[in-house]
């Protein structure tokens, strides 16, 4: 795979509320960075930019989320940049004191995209408790590249740059853990995503709606109803 190197690369930071993401965030960016707020929305928004192996990045802080189920403002600026958006790389950064915790938006963010790493940040507090994580059993377990961090001190932040530049390059291919469904429900997931690529041709990642749909998440039905899905979640590139 040929990158150019002409081009921004987009990263998203996504994780739980106190997990050091913002910390990640200025670690990676220094001064490069401004703030301001999501369109129509009242939450902050921050970018920076940095650089690395003769690549130019820009760092997107979404807002900390538990979930990508939009039951809140965060949420939902979540679940739409990552969806709509297609950044190149999602980072996720988990707290690796409370990584079972984090685990339920890892998985959410993996049912969206496969272009993601898992960032372990705050590993000097989990060795200080004496927590062990094998970060090579969880990507074989996850199936996405997991670098143990520490955004305060920069431990492991050349790591995850060249992690970064790797699947930049094409050379870090990823196989994301998908949640297994019932024979029944897959059966009738992908008889209404095929009816929704059919109405909507280009359709952003159908099934995942199609999922959104039969957990009568409010915000997609009324996107679906009134055929706004075709701004909102459409490939526009």
């Amino acid at each position: 795979m040929q990158t150019n190197n002409n081009r921004e690369y987009i990263i998203a930071l996504a994780g739980n509320p106190n997990t050091g993401k913002s910390t990640l965030f200025n670690t990676l960016t220094g001064l490069n960075q401004h703030t301001g707020n999501w369109a129509g929305k009242t939450v902050a928004r921050a970018e920076g930019s940095f650089r690395y192996k003769n690549k130019k990045y820009k760092v997107v802080d979404l807002p900390g989320t538990y979930s990508l189920l939009a039951n809140s403002q965060e949420e939902e600026i979540a679940r739409n940049y990552i969806l709509f958006s297609k950044p190149d790389i999602t980072l996720i950064v988990a707290d690796s004191t409370s990584l079972e915790r984090n685990l339920n938006l890892v998985l959410q963010i993996m049912q969206i995209t496969g272009k993601c790493i898992l960032c372990c940040n705050l590993t000097d507090e989990a060795e200080r408790k004496s927590m062990i994580i094998d970060e090579r059993i969880l990507a074989k377990e996850l199936g996405i590249p997991v670098v143990k961090i520490s955004a305060r001190t920069k431990k492991g932040l050349s790591e995850l740059q060249d992690k970064i530049d790797l699947m930049i390059e094409g050379k870090i291919l990823t196989n994301p853990r998908k949640i297994s469904l019932p024979d029944n429900i897959n059966k009738e997931v992908k008889k209404i995503s095929a009816q929704l690529k059919q109405i909507f041709p280009d359709i952003i990642n159908a099934e995942w709606i199609t999922l959104r749909l039969l957990e009568n998440d409010p915000a997609i039905i009324k996107a679906v109803s009134t055929g706004e899905i075709s701004q909102m979640y459409t490939d526009k590139t």
